[in-house]
């Protein structure tokens, strides 16, 4: 039998039928088939020959072959099967936020000449989706097809996979049961919750031009313009004919971009950092708040990067400086990258943030919004001196115990805290079951405060 379940929107055919395998092992396996009642009716029969051989009654002995011969039968006929089934899974959407309902939909056809028996359809989905589901099929005559569905969700992020399909092949007399599995499957990837976050400002945004440069050589002088070769499509205004002349084709000056605005984000995902596990715990929570601020950038149009202690960077180093890049205004494909990478981020087994501090000392220019997990004096120093490259930080500080307890957050925190604030963070203190986008505007409200605080201070 052909592998059943095709990618979305396919259809993948069994072109050989579900029908046992040829040969003692096969008809073996038929056997194994049988029903409590198909069992039932060859032990009665084996019982009422065994009478019928005692007490030398014939009548008794063609009724015991009779009932043993009846399942028999229907084991042999169903082996003999040999109707072929195509069969496809779609799945809407295969991306969803925890919590969230998707739906899957199964086809099956009947490609064979003959119409089918009692069929049932039973699909693998892993426990943390759902029960299994199950859909019986009384007969799908030749060429028919039937369609049912069901919908599946999740409350834990990850990619779990649906299928395969298994088809359970039944006798009219219920005699036997025959289950034959297709190959194939389909993933459903489920990624953290993200919440909606006000549009306020956070610091750290680019000004100006990315050729500043070029720009302040372009005042000095027409000889110091850095020319490139004529595009399809240039100003003929901005041709460049002296540049021109000397090398031989057409040349037209720079155009000036923009600087775009980074943002990194950093998670804090050592094991010593969080106590509690499920969906209500601080790990979870810092991961949905990691998801939020990236796709509320992305949507602001800066350019972004996941970071995690362990020095690793989404989308990484093929890109402009381990950020995303936005000039190609493909950001539904770049949310679904860092989505994908946070719906299977777990604990690490470091234990401190030295490596992501060198990542962030190489290149860590914009803004920096941190979600920390318990911090040590050592480790709040060490967070405290990644703050030096960064245009504006920011840094939500979970306290895991009050987490666990439902309790207050310990004083050993709130000196976590002002350490941080006392190297310019703006630091946050993250309650249990905080809401991010009320935190979220903590945060631009402790920025504007330090603003005018610096201004003033200046100004007297």
């Amino acid at each position: 039998m052909a592998t059943p379940a095709a990618p979305q929107g396919q259809r993948a055919d069994d072109r050989e039928g579900p029908r046992a395998e040829d040969g003692r092992g096969g008809l073996r396996a038929a056997l194994g088939g049988l029903t409590t009642r198909g069992r039932s009716f060859l032990a009665a029969g084996a019982a009422a020959a065994v009478c019928a051989y005692v007490l030398g009654q014939a009548d008794l002995l063609r009724v015991g072959l009779l009932l043993a011969s009846l399942p028999l039968i229907c084991v042999f006929v169903l082996h003999r099967t040999r109707y072929r089934v195509a069969t496809s899974r779609r799945l809407t959407p295969q991306r969803v936020e925890a919590g969230t309902e998707a739906r899957v939909q199964l086809r099956m056809e009947n490609v064979s000449k003959l119409p089918t028996g009692l069929l049932m359809l039973q699909d693998h989905v892993p426990y943390m989706l759902g029960p299994r589901p199950r859909f019986v099929l009384d007969r799908v005559e030749a060429g028919g097809r039937r369609e049912v569905s069901y919908r599946v969700r999740s409350d834990l992020r990850g990619r779990f996979p649906l299928g395969p399909l298994q088809l359970r092949l039944s006798d009219p007399f219920g005699m036997c049961e025959l289950t034959r599995s297709f190959h194939t499957y389909d993933t459903l990837t489920v990624v953290p919750r993200t919440t909606p976050l006000p549009a306020v400002p956070l610091g750290g945004e680019a000004s100006g031009y990315g050729e500043g440069r070029q720009r302040a050589l372009a005042l000095a002088g027409d000889d110091d313009i850095i020319p490139r070769a004529y595009r399809h499509g240039d100003d003929l205004r901005r041709v460049h004919w002296r540049s021109t002349a000397r090398y031989g084709e057409l040349m037209v000056r720079r155009e000036e971009q923009p600087q775009r605005s980074h943002c990194t984000v950093l998670l804090d995902t050592r094991r010593a950092g969080y106590q509690g596990s499920g969906p209500d715990s601080a790990f979870e929570w810092a991961v949905s708040g990691a998801a939020s601020v990236l796709t509320h950038m992305l949507e602001r149009g800066y350019a972004v990067r996941l970071l995690t202690d362990t020095g690793a960077a989404v989308p990484g180093e093929g890109s402009d400086g381990g950020y995303t890049d936005t000039s190609t205004g493909d950001s539904a494909e770049t949310a679904g990258l860092l989505m994908d990478t946070l719906a299977l981020v777990d604990h690490s087994d470091g234990a401190g943030l030295s490596r992501a501090a060198d990542v962030l000392r190489a290149g860590g220019d914009g803004l920096l919004v941190a979600f920390l997990g318990d911090l040590d004096e050592e480790q709040a120093a060490l967070a405290g001196r990644m703050r030096a490259r960064a245009g504006a930080a920011v840094a939500f500080v979970l306290d895991s115990g009050a987490w666990l307890t439902g309790g207050a957050v310990t004083g050993a925190v709130e000196a976590r805290i002002r350490q941080l604030r006392e190297t310019g963070w703006t630091a946050v203190s993250v309650p249990p079951g905080g809401r991010t986008a009320d935190l979220w505007q903590q945060a631009a409200g402790a920025l504007r405060d330090t603003a005018a605080a610096d201004s003033y201070g200046g100004w007297a």
